[in-house]
């Protein structure tokens, strides 16, 4: 057996590195490069300690490091070696590759390389400045105030067992205040246990297409059509169907010309993203026909019912159900304040433990604390009052919107209001493509997507996406001026 007898001398000390640091990291390299013998005996920490000018306590303090990663094995009575479990050929792996080498390809998923279809609303656009960016609520009139006293009072109050491991369906009140809510205002048809909190209606979304269906299995889903739908769809490897809409929603009898065997179907019936579209009563009724009579799930993601301006928000297509067929989608992100991260999905009853089994395992949970604080926000009216407020707020920046457009952008875009929802589809001149426009408008500072990158077989009139919900009325002017300004550079 090999006794090492002499290690290279330390580089020049770095006076902004610790000694312990430069030790680990020239014995560490020694070992890594072959410099060292696997199985060669390291000389004893005192002996180390005078060859490298440094303390005993710095050389046991690496020994211990290199001996926890592996690299260094301690023998009673017998020394330090270095380890032999490890061959020459997994050590090459482990030495740091040159910075000129290529990465290799890597093999990918091909559910995850079909992201790459989403890239346009998941990177550039969400790295944009906010105007117009969609689905942002007015953070700059969230009750802060409220909400801090409420978080300050719950963690000063709350019981120990809070601060354990939350349960994964939720915390039992705020299931039950949610239900209560939904049942009043939403006409929702659910007892409290019904309801799972999740991680925002994007997890919610990805936990029903992992449950319910398995890879390959196909699903309709509206055209145009919610990215992020598609999205979880795609990540659960089930093949998306996209059905054409009419003036009454998702088009059924189309659908089951499309597809058959479609185990589910995503709809957004009370304001349909993008366009607006409400599904009529006869189109409801057709819909939750099929589904109780393929044995298929329907999937209501109802992401901005409350914002309806006029006018009640419309009786939900879950309360409608008499089969247990409709998963209902629910968010308060869009609601309160986007990194809330709280969403909420009512389930059939019978899928309750089953859905309640698969957050367990598979998804993580939402923090119980900020559970405990919206429980109070909603229990003590702050929330019903939140919501009517900014339902008064939007429409005044919608109209601001349509306004503007109408003074400043008339010669290139048409808007009409809309009675519900937090963004307006602005229809361009013909001859203007939407797809250019809307990079053309990124590199004027302006976030305005194109209604034909959510559309995946349809053909529409060219648009912009406009959103104002997040905007104050004076970011929403100074858009406009900046969208005015892009028009007249290329349109001249």
């Amino acid at each position: 057996m090999k006794t090492v007898l002499f290690l290279p001398r330390l580089p020049d000390r770095d006076p902004g590195v610790s000694l312990y640091q430069q030790a680990y990291e020239h014995l560490r390299q020694a070992i890594l490069l072959g410099t060292i013998a696997p199985g060669a005996r390291m000389p004893s920490s005192r002996v180390l300690a005078r060859e490298l000018a440094i303390a005993r306590n710095t050389v046991m303090a690496v020994y211990e490091q290199l001996i926890a990663e592996g690299l260094l094995t301690g023998r009673a009575r017998s020394g330090t070696f270095v380890s032999e479990s490890i061959s020459s050929e997994h050590l090459s792996l482990l030495q740091p590759r040159e910075p000129e080498r290529p990465a290799p390809a890597r093999r990918i998923s091909s559910r995850v390389a079909a992201y790459g279809d989403l890239a346009f609303a998941y990177t550039e656009m969400h790295t944009a400045p906010r105007a117009f960016q969609l689905g942002f609520s007015a953070v700059d009139e969230f009750p802060v105030d409220i909400w801090a006293r409420l978080s300050s009072r719950v963690v000063r109050t709350m019981p120990r067992q809070h601060l354990d491991y939350c349960e994964p369906a939720g915390y039992p009140p705020l299931r039950a205040q949610v239900a209560e809510y939904l049942r009043s205002s939403r006409g929702v048809l659910c007892e409290d246990d019904q309801v799972l909190i999740v991680a925002g209606s994007q997890q919610g979304l990805d936990l029903i297409c992992r449950t319910l269906l398995e890879p390959g299995d196909e699903a309709w889903i509206e055209d145009p059509r919610y990215s992020g739908a598609l999205g979880a769809l795609l990540g659960a490897g089930v093949k998306p169907i996209p059905v054409p809409l009419d003036a009454q929603g998702l088009d059924v009898r189309r659908a089951q010309q499309l597809s058959s065997q479609a185990r589910l179907a995503y709809v957004t019936p009370s304001h349909q993203f993008p366009s607006g579209v409400v599904m009529g009563t006869s189109r409801r009724l057709e819909l939750l026909d099929w589904a109780e009579r393929a044995s298929a799930w329907i999937v209501e993601d109802d992401y901005d019912s409350e914002f309806r301006y006029g006018s009640k928000p419309l009786r939900t297509l879950q309360g409608m159900d008499r089969s247990g067929r409709v998963i209902y989608v629910g968010t308060f992100s869009k609601i309160l304040f986007p990194s809330l991260r709280i969403g909420y999905l009512v389930v059939p009853r019978d899928l309750v433990e089953v859905f309640a089994r698969v957050l367990s395992f598979c998804l993580f949970h939402v923090s119980t604390i900020p559970q405990i604080v919206l429980t109070a926000f909603i229990a003590e009216g702050h929330y019903a009052r939140h919501v009517r407020r900014m339902r008064k707020i939007y429409h005044e920046r919608q109209t601001l919107l349509q306004e503007g457009i109408e003074a400043l952008l008339s010669d290139f875009l048409r808007v009409q209001p809309d009675p519900a929802g937090m963004h307006l589809v602005a229809w361009l001149e013909v001859g203007l493509n939407d797809r250019e426009m809307a990079f053309k408008a990124l590199d004027a500072g302006v976030y305005a997507p194109p209604l034909s990158f959510y559309c995946s077989q349809v053909r529409l009139p060219d648009a912009l996406l406009l959103g104002y919900t997040g905007l104050r009325p004076d970011e929403i002017l100074a858009g406009l001026e900046r969208l005015r300004g892009m028009f007249r550079q290329v349109v001249g």
